[in-house]
C-alpha cells in the first residue's frame, strides 16, 4: 500500500519513503491556476492619451529674517524695529499667500524668556514656519 499497511509478518515498521502524489496533484493544480491568471494580468486597453507640456508654477516662499541681539533689540531683515511694531509685521507677513519663512536668529547671549516671547507672538499673529539659524561649530572658533 501506499501509506503503509498491515504486515503478514507482524512487524509494524513506518515507511522510509515519501508519497510524493499529494505533493505532484498540488504542484499541477497550481500551476494550471497561474496559467489561466497569467494572460489576465498583461492585459491592458489600448488608450491613446492626450499629450500636453507645461511647467508647474511654483513660487518660493518668501524668508523673512527676524534677529535680536544680547540687549533685546529686533531687527526685521536687518532693519531696526520697536518692539511694539513687532506684531504688526508678523500679522501683514501672515497675511501674504504663500506665507513666507520666519528664520529666528538670536545672539548667544539672548536670554530664553526674550525667544519664547518672539515666538509665541509669532504664533499669535499665524506664523506657521518659524526657522533658527545657527552658525556650525568650527565657525565659532
Amino acid at each position: 500500500m501506499a501509506f503503509g499497511g498491515f504486515d503478514d509478518k507482524g512487524t509494524n515498521q513506518p515507511m522510509s519513503e515519501i508519497n510524493t502524489t499529494p505533493l505532484v496533484d498540488v504542484m499541477l493544480v497550481l500551476l494550471i491556476i497561474f496559467m489561466i491568471t497569467a494572460p489576465l494580468l498583461t492585459h491592458a486597453v489600448k488608450i491613446d492619451l492626450p499629450t500636453a507640456s507645461s511647467n508647474p508654477a511654483v513660487t518660493p516662499p518668501e524668508t523673512i529674517t527676524l534677529s535680536i541681539d544680547a540687549k533685546g533689540q529686533l531687527f526685521w531683515n536687518d532693519a531696526a524695529i520697536a518692539a511694539d511694531a513687532l506684531p504688526e509685521h508678523l500679522a501683514a507677513a501672515a497675511a501674504t499667500d504663500p506665507q513666507p519663512e520666519l528664520q529666528l536668529r538670536a545672539d548667544r547671549d539672548t536670554r530664553y524668556q526674550a525667544l519664547a516671547t518672539l515666538m509665541s507672538e509669532a504664533r499669535k499673529a499665524g506664523i506657521t514656519r518659524l526657522g533658527f539659524v545657527t552658525l556650525p561649530d568650527h565657525a565659532e572658533r
